[in-house]
């Protein structure tokens, strides 16, 4: 079993979190093998920004790959410059609060999330990555919802772990949102 998956957006929405978070949570709570490769454009914040998570039971040859079996788009122009890398029978994740366009391809799973509303109704926006993950979380089952929230709390450090809360509702909102 490999799984490989592209998260891109701008700088700033949050992509490098959702792939750094996925790939601790599968170290910590799981024996399979993982990487995680992030891709900056030239501006941080604003600027193109895109990771690969690759989670494997075997070793795994490189990290990063032109066809991917996952793909989680936060910005129309990932979207646009990805949808070509998504192989046939993949699954595409749309943050819909931001791409008003349909998938057209019919060779494709599809999941319109919308993040940023989810963000906004729970008073934060930071967190609409955080409800996109949940969405990946639910509909893929690549890991564990705990193992995801502990290695926030890891990341986030004990001075932060208020935080923990708002991140879980904003997973569980993206949750919801698939299994409607």
């Amino acid at each position: 079993m490999e799984r490989n998956l592209m998260v891109a957006g701008f700088g700033g929405q949050g992509v490098m979190t959702m792939g750094k978070l996925l790939s601790q949570a599968t170290c910590d709570s799981t024996d399979l093998n993982v990487t995680f490769f992030p891709s900056y454009g030239a501006a941080m914040r604003g600027g193109t920004a895109n990771c690969y998570v690759v989670i494997s039971d075997d070793e795994i040859g490189a990290p990063v790959s032109n066809s991917v079996d996952d793909l989680i788009v936060m910005n129309g122009p990932s979207l646009h410059k990805f949808l070509p890398n998504l192989k046939p029978g993949g699954t595409l994740f749309i943050n819909s609060s931001i791409i008003d366009k349909k998938a057209t391809r019919t060779d494709i799973d599809v999941y319109y999330v919308p993040c940023n509303e989810i963000a906004d109704k729970l008073n934060n926006p930071k967190v609409a990555n955080m409800a996109m993950l949940g969405a990946y979380l639910e509909a893929t089952k690549a890991v564990q919802t705990k193992s995801v929230l502990d290695a926030l709390l890891y990341k986030l450090g004990e001075k932060k772990a208020a935080l923990i809360p708002l991140n879980e509702e904003a997973i569980e909102a993206g949750a919801a949102s698939i299994r409607k």
